[in-house]
């Protein structure tokens, strides 16, 4: 799953636009399979592609920045976030990383609120990666109605600055249902392709 988000990062510019920094409006997509529900908000301009089978990719054509969400069936019914967090490996977690970003370092870890659920957190970061520049991953994972739910963002580090903030605003705005409001106190983009009021 990592080597997807390294391989689009690649062709990235290192240089957050200001339109990124600054984004206004938001583009919601939804999930149309009733086995794997979700609602992913994130900013204009960046956009989604794959999803169903694949994992959904959400990235900005020109600043290193991006997210992947995976949503995979799981056995342990009673997993918790809390308890997630307590039996959290760090070396594991480490290695993990290391293959596409040698000399990975775990951060912090805690837990994140989704809109409907609350997920194990970790942030960690390299000084090398595929891209040749340092990266920092934000991971954020839980377990909702028998599926695991696993949400990836990569930026340059740094970018961090500009970067983190539109990090958190995903991840708080996620949910792991099909149906939920979009975020307050900013403007959904309109639909192109949607009728127009009468």
């Amino acid at each position: 799953m990592q080597h997807y988000l390294i391989a689009a990062l690649a062709a990235f510019s290192l240089v957050f636009s200001p339109s990124l920094a600054a984004a206004q409006s938001v583009n919601v997509t939804r999930s149309i399979l009733p086995t794997q529900p979700y609602t992913l908000i994130f900013p204009e301009p960046m956009v989604a592609s794959g999803g169903g089978a694949d994992p959904l990719i959400v990235n900005h054509p020109d600043a290193p920045l991006q997210c992947e969400l995976q949503i995979v069936p799981v056995e342990d019914t009673g997993w918790s976030a809390e308890m997630a967090l307590d039996t959290l490996d760090d070396a594991a977690v480490a290695s993990s990383w290391t293959e596409i970003m040698p000399g990975f370092t775990l951060n912090s870890k805690g837990t994140a609120a989704y809109q409907d659920a609350t997920a194990l957190i970790y942030d960690g970061s390299s000084p090398e990666s595929a891209m040749g520049v340092p990266l920092t991953v934000v991971h954020t994972e839980t377990v909702s109605n028998g599926r695991g739910y696993v949400l990836d963002c990569l930026y340059a580090t740094d970018q961090a600055a500009q970067a983190r903030p539109i990090v958190d605003f995903i991840i708080a705005n996620f949910a792991t249902r099909s149906d939920a409001e979009c975020c307050i106190g900013v403007e959904v983009a309109p639909d192109p392709e949607a009728a127009p009021a009468q």
